[in-house]
């Protein structure tokens, strides 16, 4: 198994100088967070498709090993709310091809208070192209029966789990590779993660996924620069419990932001 450890975006102001340097040009941000981690999770993309050239400019500015998942429009979830999924799963699609073999997963992350509809996401996910990886991050408590995971399994999608406090979603597994968001710790400064949550998370992942497999883990608390500081930290925890993981910078090398926000 592979743990495939990075930050969901990287345009984050307050990452400076915590983790970026202090007059390094915003165009230079990418190249210089692929030095340092493996993958990222776009979520940009999310808020506003880009055009190929950005894929483009993506492809270009990270290193050969480097792995970008996508975070699906919004279009597709919240505004089509899985609706006639074929057109803009496809231009989502003819989109991510400019990546090329550095594309990674595609998350699906439905609205809070989009109700459990199997149908509306069977569709969207046969819609996509045979082999794609894509994971579904559910959030209305109506999708967490034993149906949306025999569905998600029957079309070889990952349950994306998701950490956040005061939210108790089930631990599925439903797929030949793993998705994980880390959203929010409770430790401080806010939003940070403390050891012992990095430590329950590599365990679970390690009695969960067999050698051969994949798993994908972003953090998305990016205020204070939590998220690539505990994403080093996690890349250690995973380490000790016997599981490799795509390279981090050194922890030492990484600060929080000076004031919380």
């Amino acid at each position: 198994m592979t743990v495939h450890v990075g930050t969901s975006g990287w345009q984050y102001d307050d990452w400076r100088p915590a983790f970026y340097p202090e007059r390094l040009p915003k165009a230079r941000w990418l190249a210089h967070y692929a030095e340092s981690f493996a993958t990222v999770e776009v979520n940009n993309a999310f808020y506003r498709l880009p055009e190929a050239s950005t894929f483009t400019a993506w492809k270009e500015a990270t290193p050969d090993d480097f792995v970008i998942g996508v975070k699906a429009s919004r279009y597709l979830t919240h505004v089509k709310r899985l609706r006639e999924p074929e057109e803009p799963v496809g231009r989502l699609m003819e989109r991510c091809q400019h990546l090329g073999e550095k594309l990674g997963p595609i998350l699906l992350q439905l609205p809070p208070t989009f109700r459990k509809d199997l149908g509306a996401l069977r569709a969207t996910l046969e819609a996509f192209p045979p082999k794609t990886m894509v994971a579904v991050e559910p959030r209305h408590d109506s999708w967490f029966v034993d149906e949306t995971a025999e569905l998600l399994a029957a079309c070889g999608a990952a349950y994306c789990l998701s950490d956040a406090p005061g939210r108790r979603p089930p631990r599925w597994r439903t797929a030949g590779f793993g998705y994980l968001r880390m959203h929010a710790g409770t430790a401080a400064p806010s939003p940070c993660y403390g050891r012992q949550a990095l430590r329950s998370w590599a365990e679970w992942l390690a009695g969960t996924y067999s050698a051969s497999e994949d798993v994908f883990v972003y953090f998305n608390n990016d205020a204070n620069a939590c998220a690539p500081r505990d994403a080093a930290r996690f890349a250690g925890v995973l380490e000790r419990v016997g599981l490799p993981a795509t390279r981090v910078p050194p922890v030492r090398s990484l600060h929080l932001a000076e004031a919380p926000r």
